[in-house]
């Protein structure tokens, strides 16, 4: 069984703290390799065939500084063919209704368009929000977090939704 690479940018700490929160519900460091994007190199992703991407939206619909930066750099020297790829972020659905949870569909149109296959869709039930384009045939492409609006929701969200990964990624 391989490891699963988690590769998350983080502004606040919050995106780092959701990214822990999923490695230990997976088992650990020992099935997830925890790594901020703002040091990787493309090396670091191509190692792995199972991939969790985590990336706040900021500002109005914009990725993190740091997923920014690899996006533009260094995202298209990444062959994502046979990778499995999942998704999550973090955002505020009243804040920002009109888009939500915007940069983790930027970067799924982007690695899917690479060759990575998006695994991990999420109901977009429970939240009030006007627009994403993270919302893919009426579901989230990942997992949303509104650590703003409804922290009490984001253990019972990480526990489900990472139980529904282990099946995908055949963990």
């Amino acid at each position: 069984m391989s490891k699963i690479g988690l590769f998350f940018g983080t502004q606040t700490g919050t995106t780092q703290d959701i990214a822990e929160q999923i490695q230990k519900e997976f088992g650990g460091d020992s099935m997830v390799d925890l790594y901020d994007i703002s040091s990787v190199e493309v090396s670091d992703l191509e190692k792995y065939d199972c991939l969790i991407i985590g990336c706040p939206t900021w500002d109005i619909g914009q990725l993190q500084s740091d997923w920014e930066a690899f996006y533009e750099d260094d995202l298209d020297k990444i062959n994502f063919k046979g990778k499995k790829v999942a998704y999550f972020g973090a955002g505020d659905q009243y804040g920002y209704a009109d888009n939500f949870q915007d940069a983790i569909g930027i970067l799924e149109e982007k690695i899917s368009s690479l060759g990575g296959t998006t695994v991990g869709y999420c109901s977009t039930e429970g939240y009030e929000f006007n627009e994403s384009q993270a919302v893919r045939n009426g579901k989230f492409v990942g997992l949303a977090i509104d650590e703003l609006n409804q922290s009490e929701l984001t253990g019972q969200r990480i526990k489900a939704w990472v139980a529904e990964l282990k099946q995908a990624l055949g963990v």
